[in-house]
């Protein structure tokens, strides 16, 4: 039975038809269809667009920076011709000042000098310890860190009548000191409010 079964025609199995194949693309001449090539070119085109040429952006970078190094250099005042003098520095003195009513940061700033220079003396220069120097070739540089809020209420004239003796060649305000509350306004010695001002200082002497 298994043989007659095996050899009968309805027991052979046919085989599936087949779906006719599709004639292969053709390459297009005419533009690339890869997604990265496509990318490739917006990101060519926008860098072409949007970004400056090396030198240019150099010589911009360049010229924007020249104001502030301006700004930075220090100013000299006392030596006539706006360059400051060549100096022999012998020492420096440091002080501190304080105005804790009336809010006046010249006040706070003449105490500071006059805290760097009460404290010392300068035998050197009336003793002819340094031959050929004496008071009338003294120099002195004053440098003060004054609170920027504050800086251009300063008197710098007041500031250097401070100092006896000495020319002055270089004056320089930078920034520092501190504005801090006393803790109290008294309006009868001129408060506006309770700020407290202070004032460093660092004189250099030489000749």
């Amino acid at each position: 039975m298994m043989a007659l079964a095996a050899s009968s025609p309805s027991c052979l199995l046919l085989p599936r038809p087949t779906k006719p194949t599709p004639p292969p693309l053709l390459p297009s001449t005419s533009s690339c269809r890869r997604p990265s090539c496509s990318l490739q070119r917006c990101r060519i085109r926008s860098r072409r667009a949007g970004s400056p040429a090396p030198a240019a952006g150099l010589a911009r970078a360049v010229a924007s920076s020249s104001p502030m190094e301006e700004a930075t250099q220090p100013q000299s005042g006392g030596g006539g011709d706006g360059q400051q003098e060549a100096m022999k520095l012998l020492f420096v003195e440091m002080g501190v000042g304080y105005d804790q009513h009336g809010q006046d940061i010249t006040a706070a700033a003449v105490r500071a000098c006059r805290d760097a220079i009460t404290s010392n003396s300068i035998p050197a220069f009336r003793s002819g310890s340094i031959p050929g120097v004496n008071t009338e070739q003294m120099k002195l540089q004053i440098k003060l860190g004054v609170p920027r809020p504050t800086q251009h209420l300063l008197d710098v004239e007041r500031v250097k009548a401070v100092f006896p003796y000495g020319k002055i060649i270089s004056f320089e305000v930078v920034d520092g000191g501190m504005i801090c509350s006393s803790g109290v306004c008294l309006e009868a010695m001129g408060d506006k409010n309770d700020d407290c001002y202070i004032v460093n200082a660092a004189v250099y002497v030489g000749y």
